[in-house]
């Protein structure tokens, strides 16, 4: 059923977030990785929630860019902006 081949992958998690998991971990006796799968498991295992449609900036469609007002121009900026907004509407649900 699942491919329990581990995979390595990198995600941008707030430094306070990163911070206290570690903290976390070492107190438990086990890793970083072994407290963010379990995480994950326990955030699935919760089924489906209400879906949410997620927020994304605003683009022009004469040029395909950001719409004027937009500060940032690169994709990772971008994707900076919608972790730190996604970080903000999770918080609401803890």
């Amino acid at each position: 059923m699942f491919n329990d081949m581990k995979q390595r992958t990198t995600v941008r998690l707030p430094a306070s977030l990163i911070s206290r998991a570690k903290k976390k971990a070492a107190a438990e006796g086990r890793t970083l990785t072994a407290l963010i799968e379990e995480g994950l498991w326990r955030v699935l295992a919760q089924g489906k929630r209400a879906k949410t449609k997620p927020i994304l900036p605003r683009v022009s469609t004469a040029t395909g860019g950001p719409m004027p007002g937009m500060e940032s121009s690169s994709f990772s900026e971008l994707q900076e902006l919608d972790d730190l907004e996604y970080v903000e509407r999770m918080k609401r649900f803890s």
